[in-house]
Parts: structure tokens; C-alpha cells; sequence
């Protein structure tokens, strides 16, 4: 018997009977668990601690009584949370016979958002956030202002440390709670946290919460870097900060706010130059990636209204084919924001809403509002239904060149382009493919490549830039129309994940500034037209050393200046040490490409990540640094050029 099939037998002494069962006791299920509670133990699953504490402060600012949020990291990496809110309620719960705040840190799914009397819209949904933070922090104080006192306990691994006890006394209108806790390393992979990931996920809520102050300190740096998150207008700002890196083809932002069925409709919108729909939906605060019914609501509603607007004022000829959602969308950036009393998210991750009243809400009052604005500005309203009958006969020619790629496909028996050298194994989850800059990089790499599960697929020069192109140009090109041929996946609404012909696709561009545009280029065109590739982790970027380090004829590879740096200094500064600086693939000989670059055994290679609770901040990044506005390229570079490493200026 293999000792796979031993694995799943029981052991013979073994008994299996009514108290085999386990009950985990209070929290224990949590630090059993964690992933079932905030995803992951990574960087994610960390970060998601601090969310859950502002979340319950966002609550207290959506039912009117908190106006600003403090966000602290300690010196010593601990996050402290401060609001202004009404506090905690430090009374009795009778039910459980602990100080009410007792109860919100240490029993799950106990909190003021079930039976609609404490709070009328809530993000918290399962009311686990504060439970569940105390369970995996190695401690966590909470002090509460209310009614003229000051109250503080203290919890270590989710255990109370000592009772709810009077530390002081306040004025009597000041009131809040701050809540410090500090992430157990016992559970969590890393317990550093980012500024940067945190100034992205407050600053979107800011701008979802009109005249909520959100302030974030980090008290590890000196002086103390603070950035602070305050937008009157709201998501009117949240599209204008979108659209900082494109062109806006109307000077106003289309707003749209109303009540409908006791959900509450918020709708920002403005088109632009580029070709691609910036929409972001968000119920109570929460990002839906997956859309839902409020999605279908407004989606329904601009069509509707704008094929009425250019029918009435003749832009479309009656004969015409009707503008689709597309049309309408294309270069289309628009917040969607609702508040609901009882969410109902399909599947755990609140990735997509499911009550069926929200659509009829946002489709009555964007339908209703819309109509009126584009009544009262016809110069905006001539130029979007213009760029969507521009985008619709675009889109036409798109589908005439795809129907011409099948039948050639179909005719030629086989769709592979011609530059591919491919595997012999057919498996996917066994093969890789090397997208690689060059003709003599190429050529090294087909001979370097391990025929049977490496694929190499060599491009010339720079592809098009997708950002700046509409999908009829970009099945015109060779260079991506070979990527798409090679993959085997299609793009856009062709898109199937399942005939994906290789499980690791590898960008492998020289380490220098050339290289780091073609890899960047790549990436959009891979985010903009097959973003599922990046979700579900398909997409990697090899890593070439920059050094080779020769010395009595044994040779080391440095991946870094610091690396670089180490080596020789194990080695000895001296006259004996032969330094090549790689400026690029071409440069090494099959054999070398082989050993650092491209053998799993020995290689480095950086997964290309995507969180879809990011997906308004990457899509900024994409347009900034591919649009047609240096300032913000400029700008963008200048903030963030002490993150880079490893370029070749």
C-alpha cells in the first residue's frame, strides 16, 4: 500500500466516537481558523484587522454621530483606532451578564447590527469584526468617553485580562472609543504594516462617507508621516481622483442621490479619452467586485436613457442598431454606492449583492436624474452619445477582425503563431511560457528552455499600448495578437479560463529601464483585456540577476545591489573578483539564462498580484503611467521612486 493511501486511514487504536467531537470554546474557533474569518494570515489577512476596527467607527459615521477617525501605527507596530462616536456601550447586557463592550470583544456575532435597532445600515454584516480581531491580536485595549467617564479593559489572545473598570472622567460631550491592539506573530506570517496599503483602503472610504475626516499617523517614522482623508464632495471627488491620468470629455461630474425602497442611491460618473469602463460599486461602504443587482440597476438605467436621449435628438438614426451597455461605458469612470439595511451578499465575500429591490432603486433614480441633466447640459449629452456611436462602430470592426481570426483558425487547422516555440506536454498545469523581449534574447531562451514544459514566445520591440487603443487596433497588432493566439483563453466577452494552455506566464524583460516600460506594457494590456489571468495567479515576471561574481573560476549570481554587496564581502574586496554588470538577456548565453533565470530549481520569480478591494487604486495606476498626461506620470514617479530597486537608470 503507497503511503499516500496510508494517509487517509485511520489509525487502528483510534476511536471515533461522541467525545471525538470538539467544541471550541468563545474565540478559540478563530485562532483555530483564521482564514475562515479574515482571509489569510498573510500581509492581507493582517492589514484586514485594522479594517475591521474602522469599519465599526464608519458605522457610527453613517448613523450621523462620528465625524472623524484617527489611524495610528505605533513605534512599536501596534495600531491604535480613535472615533469620536457615541463609545461602546459600557452597561450590563443582561443576556450574557457582561459589560456590553465585553461582549462586542469576545463573543462572536454579537454587536449592535442585527435586528435594525442600533444601527440602520452597517458594513459589519456578521458582527464578528471586533471579536475577531481581539482573538488574533497577542492584545488589545479598548478605552471608551461616555457620559462624563472613562472605561478601559484589556485582552490578551482574546481572553479578559481583568474587568471592566472607571480610569477617569471626561466632559461630559465628549465622547468615542479607541481600540489598540497589537497583531499576534504567532498567527500571522508577518506583523509589519504597510502605510502605503493602509493610505489606499482610508482614503476610499473617505471619499464613500461625505465629511468623514479620516487622519493616518505613522509614528515609525520622524517626523511622524500623516496624511489626512477629508472630501466634502464625496464620490463627485472619488471620479475626479480617478480620472486624474485621463482627459475628461465634460467639464461636470453627473451625480444622481436618492432613496427608493429604504435603500439609499449614490451615483458620481464622468467619461473620459481612454476606452475602458472604470465602474466600482460599493454597498454600505464594501467594494463589490462581482457587481450584483445595484450594478444591474445603473448598468440598465444608462442605457436606457441614453438610447432614448439619441434617438429623440436624431444622433441615432432610426435604422440604427441601438447603442449596447458597452458602447455607452466606454471610457465611462462611475462610483455606484448604496446603503441597505439588510444586505444580502452572495457567498461569504460580499462580492456581489442579491436583494432585488436595489435594482429597481438605482435604475428608478439614475433613470429619473439622468434624463433631467442630460435635458439641462445637451452639449455633455451630444458628446457621450457621439464617443458611444464612435465606440459602437468600433466595436463592430472589432468583431469583423475576431470572426476573420477564427475562420482563418479554423481554415489553417491550427492557431499558433509561427514565433511560438511550444511544449510537448499538453498539461497545462505543467507548462510555463516566457514572454520574451527580443530576438536574441529569444534565441537563447529556445535553446536554454526545457522542451517539455517551457514554452518561449519572443516579441519585437514594444507592443501596443493598450491603454491608448480601441480593441479593433489591438486585434490588429502582431505582437498581442500572438500573445492572445498563444494563451489560448480569447479576450473580453471570448474570455474562457478553462482552454488556458499554460499555468505560469512569465515576463522576462531586461532589468533596465527598456525593460521595465515592456514588462509594464505587457501588464496592462494582460490587466485591461484578461485581468482573470492576474486573479487567479497566472502571471509571473522572471527575475535575471543583475551581477555575475567570478573568482577562482567559481562564479555567483547577484539579483541586487545589496546582494552584490554581500557576496563580495564574504569573498574579500580585492583585485581577485570579476564583476559583469548584465544590461541585458542578450547578453548571457543559453546556458546562463538557464541556471539563473529560467530553472525552477534555482530561479526567482515575482508573482503579479491583484486584490480586488484595490482594484480603483490599480486602475489609477494603469491610466496614470500609460495615459497622455505627464503631470500625473510625473507626480506618481516622484512619489513613489524610493520604492524602486532594481532599475538601471
Amino acid at each position: 500500500m503507497s503511503d499516500e493511501k496510508l494517509n487517509f486511514e485511520l489509525d487502528s487504536e483510534s476511536e471515533y466516537g461522541a467525545d471525538q467531537i470538539q467544541i471550541l470554546e468563545g474565540l478559540e474557533a478563530v485562532r483555530k481558523r483564521p482564514g475562515m474569518y479574515i482571509g489569510s494570515t498573510s500581509e492581507r489577512g493582517l492589514h484586514h484587522l485594522v479594517y475591521e476596527i474602522v469599519d465599526n467607527a464608519v458605522d457610527e459615521a453613517l448613523a450621523g454621530f462620528c465625524s472623524h477617525i484617527i489611524v495610528s501605527i505605533n513605534p512599536d507596530n501596534s495600531i491604535t483606532v480613535t472615533d469620536n462616536g457615541r463609545g461602546i456601550p459600557t452597561g450590563i447586557n443582561h443576556k450574557a451578564g457582561l459589560p456590553a463592550v465585553e461582549v462586542v470583544f469576545t463573543v462572536l456575532h454579537a454587536g449592535g447590527k442585527f435586528g435594525g435597532g442600533g444601527y440602520k445600515v452597517s458594513g459589519g454584516l456578521h458582527g464578528v469584526g471586533a471579536s475577531v480581531v481581539n482573538a488574533l491580536s497577542e492584545w488589545l485595549e479598548v478605552e471608551i468617553s461616555r457620559e462624563g467617564k472613562v472605561y478601559k479593559q484589556r485582552y490578551e489572545r482574546g481572553k479578559t485580562m481583568y474587568p471592566l473598570k472607571e480610569v477617569g472622567t471626561c466632559d461630559p460631550e465628549k465622547t468615542g472609543t479607541k481600540v489598540t491592539f497589537f497583531p499576534d506573530d504567532k498567527i500571522f506570517e508577518t506583523t509589519v504594516f504597510d502605510f502605503e496599503t493602509l493610505k489606499v483602503r482610508l482614503r476610499e472610504t473617505a471619499f464613500l462617507t461625505k465629511n468623514l475626516k479620516i487622519t493616518l499617523r505613522d509614528h515609525r517614522d520622524f517626523p511622524v508621516n500623516e496624511r489626512v482623508f477629508h472630501y466634502e464632495g464625496g464620490i463627485k471627488e472619488f471620479v475626479t481622483y480617478l480620472n486624474t491620468g485621463k482627459e475628461a470629455l465634460y467639464p461636470e461630474i453627473i451625480y444622481c442621490e436618492g432613496e427608493k425602497d429604504n435603500v439609499y442611491v449614490e451615483v458620481a460618473m464622468q467619461h473620459n479619452d481612454s476606452f475602458n469602463d472604470s465602474s466600482y460599486s460599493f454597498v454600505n461602504n464594501i467594494i463589490t467586485p462581482e457587481g450584483g443587482t445595484h450594478v444591474a440597476g445603473f448598468r440598465s438605467a444608462i442605457t436606457k436613457t441614453f438610447n432614448n436621449y439619441a434617438r429623440d435628438n436624431k444622433i441615432l438614426k432610426d435604422n440604427e442598431p441601438a447603442l449596447t451597455g458597452d458602447d455607452i461605458r466606454e471610457g465611462l469612470t462611475a462610483i455606484i454606492s448604496i446603503k441597505i439595511g439588510e444586505p444580502q451578499f452572495e457567498g461569504q465575500t460580499k462580492q456581489k449583492l442579491g436583494n432585488s429591490e436595489a435594482r429597481g432603486a438605482v435604475d428608478n433614480i439614475v433613470s429619473e436624474q439622468l434624463t433631467y441633466f442630460l435635458e439641462q447640459h445637451p452639449q455633455t449629452a451630444k458628446a457621450i452619445c457621439e464617443k458611444s456611436v464612435l465606440a459602437q462602430r468600433a466595436r463592430e470592426a472589432a468583431r469583423k477582425a475576431r470572426d476573420l481570426t477564427r475562420r482563418k483558425s479554423a481554415l489553417e487547422g491550427t492557431s499558433l503563431p509561427g514565433k511560438l516555440a511550444d511544449c510537448s506536454d499538453k498539461n497545462p498545469e505543467n507548462c510555463e511560457i516566457f514572454i520574451v523581449e527580443g530576438d536574441s534574447a529569444g534565441g537563447s531562451a529556445k535553446t536554454a528552455r526545457s522542451r517539455a514544459t517551457q514554452a518561449i514566445l519572443p516579441l519585437r520591440g514594444k507592443i501596443l499600448n493598450v491603454e491608448k487603443a480601441r480593441e479593433d487596433r489591438i486585434y490588429g497588432n502582431a505582437e498581442i495578437k500572438a500573445m492572445i493566439t498563444a494563451f489560448g483563453t480569447g479576450i473580453h466577452e471570448d474570455f474562457d479560463i478553462s482552454k488556458l494552455r499554460y499555468h505560469k506566464i512569465i515576463i522576462m524583460t531586461d532589468a533596465d529601464v527598456d525593460g521595465a516600460h515592456i514588462a509594464t506594457l505587457m501588464l496592462t494590456f494582460l490587466y485591461r483585456f484578461m485581468p482573470e489571468l492576474i486573479r487567479q495567479g497566472y502571471v509571473y515576471l522572471a527575475m535575471p540577476p543583475l551581477f555575475k561574481i567570478e573568482r577562482n573560476k567559481k562564479v555567483w549570481y547577484a539579483y541586487s545591489d545589496d546582494e552584490r554587496d554581500r557576496i563580495l564581502d564574504e569573498l574579500g574586496r580585492d583585485g581577485n573578483n570579476k564583476i559583469q554588470r548584465y544590461k541585458g538577456l542578450g547578453e548571457m548565453d543559453a546556458e546562463q539564462l538557464w541556471e539563473t533565470t529560467m530553472d525552477p530549481e534555482k530561479r526567482v520569480l515575482k508573482r503579479v498580484k491583484m486584490d480586488d478591494s484595490e482594484m480603483s487604486e490599480i486602475d489609477l495606476v494603469f491610466s496614470t503611467l500609460m495615459g497622455d498626461k505627464v503631470e500625473p506620470r510625473r507626480e506618481f514617479i516622484e512619489e513613489n521612486a524610493k520604492n524602486v530597486t532594481n532599475l538601471d537608470i
